[in-house]
């Protein structure tokens, strides 16, 4: 099992950038994708980008793609997620998820992290 911690949400103006991160610990060796979901108050959970562990492709929501860039450091099993030109409809608690394949994460079945509250004010 991987455990995963994310940190760096908080509350920042429209128009800001934030830069989560995700560190994972543990089963690491059998981590070969990782991501990011959001869930807003009264809405589902939604994917939000994700990354290859082994060759770095990484893939958007169409709702950030432009503005929000995954990236990952391997040698310290840990995955960003910076955050541009933030409305506050990006307002959510965003999830970490691993696993050990591209569809596992992409669909929520991989390890999840307690999330880190993003809050955008207009």
């Amino acid at each position: 099992q991987v455990q995963l911690v994310e940190s760096g949400g908080g509350l920042v103006q429209a128009g800001g950038s934030l830069r989560l991160s995700c560190a994972a610990s543990g089963r690491t060796q059998r981590t070969w994708a990782m991501g990011w979901f959001r869930q807003a108050p009264g809405k589902e959970r939604e994917f939000v980008a994700d990354i290859s562990w082994s060759d770095g492709t990484t893939y958007y929501a169409d709702s950030v793609k432009g503005r929000f860039i995954i990236s990952r450091d391997n040698t310290k099993d840990t995955v960003y997620l910076q955050m541009n030109s933030l409305e506050p409809e990006d307002t959510a608690v965003y999830y970490c998820n691993a696993g050990a394949a591209i569809f596992i994460v992409r669909n929520g079945l991989g390890s999840w992290g307690p999330g880190t509250q993003v809050t955008v004010s207009s």
